[in-house]
């Protein structure tokens, strides 16, 4: 049987590559082999002509005085590690929750699923225009059933309408509850029709994370570790399970935990096209669409009141937000992709300033995420490339 890594090896001539995504790109080794390479002095930093030193140095004391929380943030510039924070977190092995920006690895790492399946890799066969209940067995019969019409891109763009965190049901349940077997109406009827309006779901990609499941015929974890952790060399981390008796058994769910760096060689990997070294890890259709919106809903977001243009596969796109609670886009390149998470966990990455940030604390509660973003980018030294799409 061909591996899907040989298949990947054989696709990479024919991917969809940004600029500067070639041979000659740096990709760091793991950790524990020495990690990513570090400009540690003004002096280096200033060498390399393309970061301003002082203001990397005023982003620093910004995310020292940002919030009172322990966390650990980098900022990647070409490959190389130009900020590293760290209160109380380790930027290397602490590996406290990431919140919701395990959305964005969920989506990814079905993407691989996806583009697995499509060559004869997987028990099943997966596009993000499937429905996404044909892969979800346990959910049946199904509490709804407009259920049966929710794509499996719905559950990754926040469309789907199965429980919106603006319903202010728990996010973290045993099975029968996330399937709405429970008798919880929140979870047993959908919020809209699918597709219908936009509504911030972490349900949804709790669901994502069984259609990864059952298309591959491994758990969401072991999958996501083989095909994209390991890969490109990331080394701490763990995952949320959640539990369902003797019905519905235990499996993982999308969240989990991991440390800033290694937070960052998946956005790195993002920003380079979706390649590590030789290898296309992550799909390069999933990474140009990521670039846009993943539907045409115009509608506020139900609970934060976002742009819905915001809402991609599971990624989001900083530079569409206009002002809502506090959040704007404005300064941030419009090929930004980030995923913010409770408590200021952020990953990030800009492909054309090939920029990546990530922040983890491991806490709850909001923070001023593209302020974040939009400091590092204006640390890079402008050129003819800011602010174009690859």
């Amino acid at each position: 049987m061909v591996t899907f890594q040989a298949v990947i090896l054989i696709m990479t001539t024919f991917q969809w590559m940004p600029g500067g995504a070639d041979a000659a790109t740096y990709f760091p080794p793991s950790e524990s082999k020495g990690g990513w390479r570090k400009l540690d002095t003004p002096e280096d930093i200033r060498s390399m002509g393309q970061m301003d030193p002082q203001k990397l140095a005023e982003l620093r004391q910004w995310l020292l005085d940002s919030d009172h929380r322990d966390f650990a943030a980098v900022v990647i510039h070409n490959g190389y590690l130009v900020l590293e924070v760290e209160r109380g977190n380790s930027a290397k092995t602490d590996t406290r929750r990431v919140a919701s920006v395990s959305k964005a690895v969920c989506a990814t790492v079905l993407a691989i699923a996806a583009e697995q399946s499509q060559h004869g890799l997987t028990p099943r066969k997966l596009s993000f225009d499937d429905p996404a209940f044909k892969f979800i067995p346990m959910a049946q019969p199904l509490s709804d059933p407009r259920k049966a019409q929710i794509t499996v891109k719905q559950l990754l763009n926040h469309t789907s309408g199965i429980c919106p965190e603006a319903t202010g049901a728990p996010n973290d349940g045993t099975w029968d509850y996330l399937m709405g077997h429970s008798g919880d109406a929140r979870t047993a009827k959908l919020a809209f029709d699918p597709g219908t309006a936009c509504g911030y779901s972490t349900h949804a990609l709790a669901h994502a994370a069984l259609v990864c499941e059952n298309v591959t015929g491994k758990p969401y974890d072991q999958f996501a570790i083989e095909t994209l952790f390991k890969p490109i060399g990331i080394e701490h981390w763990w995952f949320q399970f959640y539990q369902g008796g003797e019905k519905y058994g235990s499996h993982p769910s999308h969240s989990l935990g991991m440390p800033a760096r290694d937070l960052a060689r998946i956005a790195y990997c993002m920003a380079h096209g979706g390649r590590w070294g030789d290898m296309q890890i992550i799909p390069a259709w999933f990474v140009k669409e990521t670039a846009a919106p993943t539907h045409l809903l115009k509608t506020p977001e139900m609970r934060w009141k976002f742009n819905a243009q915001n809402f991609s596969h599971g990624w989001e796109l900083p530079a569409n937000l206009t002002g809502e609670n506090g959040h704007s886009g404005q300064g941030i390149p419009p090929d930004a992709r980030s995923k913010p998470g409770s408590g200021g966990q952020l990953m990030a990455c800009v492909p054309s300033l090939d920029l990546v940030v990530t922040r983890q604390t491991g806490g709850s509660g909001d923070w001023l995420f593209e302020e974040y973003l939009r400091r590092a980018c204006a640390a890079v030294v402008a050129d003819e490339s800011v602010g174009k799409k690859p």
